[in-house]
């Protein structure tokens, strides 16, 4: 059987329409409220409909020589369609780290599983 973590695909988001997208501002000052924000499809726009659309995205923070990641936010997509309502697969949290390391995507589309993502995060 295998472990959630050979279940995770990756790949380049620029040319993969599942990779989560995550977006950090360039100067991050430590303990600085910063804006994380995650997106599927920046540049191929991933399917939002009943048969085929991402269900949630979370986010992770790894600190640089850290032990376990903390989940920081977690965002759920539940209309696809009904009623003429679409969710998009798109969130954004404000956090304060103090200290340079890591934020993890991991996303799940319906059809084709789990996808992740990771950026480093650096202080100026």
């Amino acid at each position: 059987m295998k472990s959630l973590g050979q279940l995770l695909q990756s790949g380049d988001w620029k040319g993969e329409k599942h990779v989560p997208v995550i977006h950090i501002p360039q100067n991050v000052k430590v303990g600085e409220p910063i804006e994380i924000k995650v997106s599927i499809g920046d540049e191929i726009r991933h399917p939002n409909e009943l048969e085929h659309h991402i269900k949630w995205i979370k986010l992770f923070y790894f600190k640089k020589n850290g032990k376990f990641p903390v989940e920081i936010a977690s965002f759920d997509f539940v209309s696809h369609g009904e009623d003429g309502v679409i969710t998009e697969p798109v969130g954004s949290v404000q956090v304060r780290l103090n200290d340079s390391g890591f934020i993890y995507a991991m996303a799940y589309c319906n059809i084709h599983g789990l996808w992740e993502n990771k950026e480093e995060i650096l202080f100026k």
